[in-house]
């Protein structure tokens, strides 16, 4: 393709997407293809000389979009939003055509730099305090792994990257037994073993219960075992549960463990100062990670992951072959030095256009309009004798399940919202996904999406209520 060609079909596809952005609300929420569909439709091999454009797009159009889930869809209440902007979209378009590569200071300075400002303008947006230095990893998963690994190396006064982690370390990890899946990952990864961590039980308010916190960390002492990380979490993903930063940092403190806060979703709300109060003790935080690409309009992928200690970090992963110094080393950062990759793709660009075209107080309205609308819709749930809140909004995530006259065993209530779930995620209007509360089947519902509005959420809960009241039962 030369770059006439490339102009034209540059010029189509911007087209194209700015018309799906505008007529996304038309498709289905959830691909409704079966699995193996789009496989089928993909040759076995691959062309022996390179096809037109054209053809290639058709063929996207046709074959691929089929398959697609819609995340940018205003109905889509699923999971955690995973949200975009066309400010975001246009320095996507921008980094793909520049090609950078991040990895060193010298092998991009504007990428390095707008990295340090953005992110610190993020930490001041959040409430974050002075001392803090961000960068940005691809996901939390990445930065929960990278904390896991640097509280390892300081446990063992940085020995484990030398010779491995022993038997005899010893080392234990602590979290909210309703955390991310990627916290006992990232245990694995970094050599400690499942056995190593303790899933601490949450209370009433899907919060970690901070006498048991306290409970196992004197048990394990007392054994013989040595404290290394306390992860907790500023909105779980079940039911968005917010654990105390004040009573999990004091407890680190006193056995001279570090504290890494998850607050990949949540954290974007702390921009709006209302909702500042899940931040109350992260002085106490060694690592904090929230993920713009989630609720502040930045698309995948772009998590920014803050740090009190950069130079444990930097021991922690830092090795230089010949080939990667540079005349600046030890004057400049590296963020490959940061984290687990080498290559890192110019992610700050993004960041820093979504922010410059919103505004702190655009994006705070977003979330407020978000949080809004899922209070308005638990107060109409509220009113429907046959449904029920299990778990009250906190920010804009809630819980609820139908629950008509007749059906009190747990099993068959449990089977019916189960049926539910799939008859609206079936039906392509609207994506829901579930989780248990005190090991009920509950139905979770996400306000997240960068232009969802009043009417898709009405709309929603009308369909809801509708397809509830019209399952056999």
């Amino acid at each position: 393709m030369d770059i006439a060609q490339y102009r034209r079909h540059a010029h189509r596809l911007v087209d194209w997407m700015a018309d799906y952005l505008e007529t996304v609300e038309s498709r289905p929420v959830r691909s409704a293809v079966a699995p193996g569909e789009i496989e089928e439709r993909l040759p076995d091999r691959p062309p022996e000389t390179g096809e037109p454009f054209e053809r290639i797009f058709a063929d996207f159009e046709r074959d691929l979009l089929p398959g697609v889930t819609h995340w940018q869809h205003p109905s889509f209440f699923a999971y955690f939003p995973a949200n975009s902007s066309p400010p975001s979209v246009l320095a996507e378009m921008l980094t793909a055509a520049l090609g950078l590569n991040c990895m060193l200071w010298q092998t991009s300075p504007a990428g390095t730099e707008l990295e340090t400002r953005a992110l610190d303008w993020l930490r001041q947006m959040i409430g974050l305090p002075e001392g803090f230095a961000g960068v940005i990893q691809d996901t939390a998963s990445s930065a929960t792994l990278c904390a896991i690994l640097a509280a390892r190396e300081r446990a063992t006064e940085f020995a484990a990257n030398r010779r491995g982690v022993s038997g005899e370390d010893r080392l234990t990890v602590y979290t909210s037994a309703e955390s991310h899946s990627s916290v006992e990952k990232a245990v694995r990864i970094a050599g400690l073993g499942s056995e190593s961590l303790r899933a601490v039980p949450v209370g009433a308010d899907g919060a970690m219960r901070c006498d048991a916190l306290a409970e196992a960390l004197e048990r394990d002492v007392a054994a013989g075992a040595r404290p290394i990380l306390v992860v907790a979490t500023l909105g779980t993903t079940g039911a968005s549960g917010f654990d105390r930063l004040d009573v999990a940092g004091e407890l680190c403190r006193r056995h001279g463990a570090m504290l890494h806060v998850d607050a990949a979703w949540a954290g974007t709300a702390a921009i709006a100062p209302e909702f500042r109060w899940m931040l109350e003790g992260v002085e106490h935080a060694d690592s904090f990670v929230v993920n713009p690409h989630k609720w502040m309009m930045v698309n995948f992928d772009c998590s920014a992951h803050f740090v009190r200690d950069p130079a444990a970090f930097v021991r922690t992963f830092e090795i230089v072959p010949e080939y990667l110094r540079t005349a600046e080393h030890g004057r400049v950062i590296d963020y490959r030095d940061w984290g687990i990759a080498l290559g890192r793709r110019f992610r700050a660009l993004k960041l820093w256009f979504v922010i410059r075209s919103y505004g702190v107080e655009g994006l705070r309205a977003i979330v407020r309009r978000h949080v809004g609308l899922a209070g308005e819709l638990a107060e109409a749930i509220a009113r429907e004798d046959d449904f029920e809140v299990v778990v009250a909004p906190r920010l804009a995530l809630l819980c609820f399940r139908y629950r008509p006259s007749g059906i009190d065993d747990p099993a068959a209530l449990d089977e019916l919202n189960e049926r539910l779930l799939h008859t609206l995620n079936d039906s392509g209007r609207l994506y829901l996904t579930q989780t248990r509360v005190a090991g009920a089947y509950v139905i979770r519902f996400c306000v997240g999406q960068t232009v969802t509005e009043r009417r898709h959420v009405e709309t929603a809960w009308s369909f809801i209520r509708e397809a509830a009241r019209g399952l056999p039962r």
